[in-house]
């Protein structure tokens, strides 16, 4: 009697999106419901929902690469829970999640993290092995350009800037300012995450078309990727250019860069 391969068999509950994911939205919703409403410490309300939504997007990101995975022959992914959305489950928790939510507290970047880990034995094509690098990437654009559909709509608030400050003219201008973060840093992850660095989505997309000896050459960078970022971005003028891009693209959506900052200094409640 011959038995099937354990990477083979698909997990009965697989797609069914983990308890712990659906926490975080939970979260999210009641904490933008609270936002909306000006219940208890507004600030407080401001820092669970932009975390929270910034979770949901971490979430959301892995899940693009690993269903990319699944339906290009990688069925490993539904054996590790990747395709039920659990950020408990990713490769690296510390620099998938808690890492990423440091950064965003402390310097309002959507830092990317690394996360779900592919088998590429079982992907047999050069662009399926790009289009799972990129997937993740297109879920921030997608959240990005969700997150600022209201701005794009005319749906957001007025406002009038006097000298350095932004007064918002709403009945909810705290909902707008985080909200302005919320798409704001799926901009940043957008744009970080295809940044072509070894180890990042963006040189993932291109590693598959490199000649083997560029290609050895690229892994003995990657586990750097990170560090070259940080280098990158505060310590060269790259971090100028990056926030110039960031800044122009935020401005074609419509968002106000008062009203980002704004939601910045919300989020940080403990500093007001």
């Amino acid at each position: 009697m011959t038995y099937e391969p354990v990477f083979t068999r698909t997990p009965r509950h697989a797609f069914i999106p983990s308890p712990v994911f659906v926490g975080i939205v939970a979260i999210f919703a009641v904490s933008g419901f609270l936002v909306w409403t000006k219940f208890g410490n507004v600030g407080l309300d401001v820092f669970l929902f932009v975390v929270s939504g910034w979770l949901v997007s971490l979430c959301l990101h892995e899940y693009a690469h690993a269903v990319a995975a699944f339906f290009s022959g990688d069925l490993t992914v539904a054996e590790r829970g990747y395709l039920r959305l659990n950020p408990l489950k990713y490769t690296s928790p510390l620099l998938s999640i808690v890492l990423p939510v440091v950064v965003v507290i402390l310097g309002g970047i959507g830092l990317p993290g690394g996360a779900v880990w592919i088998d590429h034995r079982y992907i047999n094509s050069r662009l399926k092995d790009s289009l799972i690098s990129a997937a993740g990437p297109l879920t921030n654009v997608i959240l990005a350009l969700v997150a600022a559909m209201p701005f794009l709509l005319g749906l957001g608030p007025d406002f009038v800037e006097t000298g350095s400050r932004t007064f918002v003219y709403t009945e909810h201008p705290e909902f707008w300012q985080a909200l302005s973060l919320v798409a704001f840093l799926q901009i940043t992850a957008s744009v970080l995450n295809l940044l072509p660095i070894p180890g990042l989505d963006g040189g993932s997309i291109l590693r598959p078309w490199l000649n083997p000896a560029y290609r050895r050459a690229w892994d003995m960078f990657a586990p750097f990727g990170f560090l070259l970022l940080f280098v990158a971005l505060w310590q060269t003028s790259a971090g100028d250019y990056f926030y110039r891009l960031v800044s122009s693209i935020a401005e074609l959506l419509h968002l106000h860069p008062g009203l980002v900052s704004d939601g910045f200094d919300l989020m940080r409640f403990w500093s007001n």
